[in-house]
């Protein structure tokens, strides 16, 4: 356990390779009752908007992220920390990452589903910050199940509001 407890302090996070696959395949289907075969990795990741990041702990995968980039916004589609890497960290290590991509000017939300079943997301997700802004009926293809859309707002800090917010008059000062 206290080793467990001492790879979290050292939680790196990169982009997901090829060959995390079956490591973060892994953690998929210990995490999900209804997962993501290795073809919807696949298939999502060939995307070009479709972007993926791991956490990893002493050379091991225990966590990922999948989520796309949008003109505004980001969407996390899967996301999920190994169940006895949980509560020590990672998952809010690999959000602040994707909070940090945030901006007034470009992305400044971050969006989401999740399961209405899924208490412990919605939870993890609100200490963040996140609002459930919308309930989505009879939302997934593998069950009769309803999800909570949550979104996340950057909120912009006292400088950035003194700035200019258009390029071109930040390119003339």
């Amino acid at each position: 356990m206290e080793n467990i407890k001492q790879a979290t302090k050292t939680a790196h996070i990169r982009w997901m390779i090829r060959r995390d696959m079956p490591d973060v395949l892994g953690i998929e289907n210990d995490c999900f009752e209804f997962s993501w075969t290795e073809d919807d990795f696949i298939r999502c990741l060939r995307q070009r908007n479709c972007i993926g990041m791991v956490a990893e702990c002493d050379d091991r995968v225990v966590g990922f992220m999948i989520y796309e980039l949008h003109k505004n916004r980001l969407h996390i589609l899967n996301f999920a920390v190994h169940s006895e890497f949980r509560r020590r960290g990672i998952g809010n290590t690999m959000m602040q990452k994707l909070l940090g991509k945030l901006s007034q000017e470009r992305r400044n939300r971050i969006m989401l589903e999740v399961r209405e079943t899924n208490l412990e997301a919605q939870l993890f997700f609100k200490t963040l910050g996140f609002k459930a802004i919308s309930v989505l009926r009879d939302f997934y293809d593998d069950a009769t199940e309803d999800a909570y859309l949550m979104q996340f707002r950057y909120q912009p800090t006292a400088e950035e509001l003194a700035q200019p917010h258009n390029r071109i008059t930040r390119m003339a000062g």
